[in-house]
């Protein structure tokens, strides 16, 4: 598969919750880094990170943009929070992929309800 396609049904299983379909779209040497964190995750390190997160409920493909092996996916993530507030996130996963599977993401998340700090913006 090309990244467009892994991109798209990547969206579709994690949405899903279909996790024992997730290895399936990682290649044996997947590699995942949290750009926010600093974190690197391994295939199946990143797939019971994935599985294992708490409130997670929804992951909705908002944009794609891809060009043979290398795509990036924007999607809002929703969820819920220890304390039961309703979440909402914000991700771009940078995708590279070898042998027709994924084998690199870099991801870079935000919450979508920051405020700008004062004086930043023009009046």
């Amino acid at each position: 598969m090309d990244a467009a396609a892994l991109l798209t049904r990547l969206a579709e299983v994690i949405d899903a919750h279909e996790w024992d379909a997730l290895p399936g779209l990682l290649h044996p040497g997947f590699a995942c880094r949290l750009v926010h964190t600093g974190e690197v995750f391994d295939r199946d390190q990143w797939v019971r990170l994935n599985a294992d997160y708490p409130g997670f409920e929804r992951m909705h493909a908002e944009d794609l943009v891809a060009d043979g092996d290398r795509g990036v996916l924007r999607a809002r993530v929703t969820g819920t929070g220890a304390d039961g507030r309703a979440l909402e996130f914000a991700v771009a996963s940078f995708a590279t992929v070898r042998d027709d599977l994924l084998a690199e993401l870099v991801e870079v998340w935000t919450d979508v309800d920051q405020v700008p700090p004062p004086g930043t913006r023009p009046v």
